[in-house]
């Protein structure tokens, strides 16, 4: 499989993918998913190209998110393992003080999945809620996904889709993640709630790192830990 980075560094591809996104070109959707590894055929560029529209329309950016837009792909296609299922996470933020005198925050996350049939917990702290989050997230699924280890998250946006809600409008946020090889990959989530889009995201980035370095789903036999 071609990484995301080669892919980005190819002269007139980053074109390519803005008209596969804006789904009016499905020849080039058909070119920019078979160079990452994912064949379709004909009725199966149609059906995502309506799909990439609904999911655009929504306010996701698969222009920048180029994993999200394989991992839409691969899940229609029934090509993606359910590595793991979320049953519920938490996160609180603190406002702390320092010897000194001066404020800080810290957040904790608590993750619930279930893992190989099993149901696992992940606690973390982090410097932020999705700091938090993402520590919490793979500290329930390095025993089980070891490939996880040299994966970091290193950008993290938030926009707003439509401002004319305010508070409540959906917020889109942009996870941009890179591993040991140096391979690097954008992720999308929206909700109302951005501490709920920044789970999406990092879920699509957590999947594509596994999807991408062929990593089969655990099994039962893989258990070492029921509690990170």
């Amino acid at each position: 499989m071609v990484n995301t980075s080669e892919q980005n560094s190819e002269a007139g591809d980053d074109d390519v993918k803005r008209r596969c996104a804006g789904g009016d070109n499905p020849s080039s959707l058909r070119r920019v998913l078979d160079r990452i590894g994912v064949g379709l055929r004909p009725d199966d560029v149609t059906r995502l190209l309506s799909l990439i529209r609904v999911r655009e329309a929504e306010g996701r950016d698969y222009d920048v998110a180029d994993a999200s837009l394989e991992l839409l792909a691969r899940r229609e296609l029934r090509v993606v393992s359910d590595y793991f299922m979320l049953h519920s996470f938490r996160v609180m933020t603190e406002r702390r003080w320092n010897s000194g005198g001066e404020p800080f925050t810290v957040s904790e996350a608590t993750v619930k999945i279930e893992v190989a049939g099993q149901r696992v917990i992940g606690v973390s702290e982090g410097s932020g809620p999705v700091h938090a989050i993402d520590a919490a997230l793979r500290k329930a699924l390095l025993p089980y996904y070891d490939a996880l280890t040299d994966m970091i998250l290193t950008d993290f946006r938030v926009g707003i889709v439509d401002s004319r809600d305010g508070a409540a409008a959906v917020t889109r946020v942009l996870v941009e993640s890179v591993d040991g090889a140096g391979n690097r990959w954008t992720t999308v989530g929206i909700s109302p709630n951005v501490i709920d889009a920044s789970f999406e995201a990092l879920h699509d980035a957590i999947l594509y790192k596994l999807s991408r370095d062929n990593v089969g789903p655990a099994e039962a036999s893989d258990q070492r830990l029921s509690r990170a």
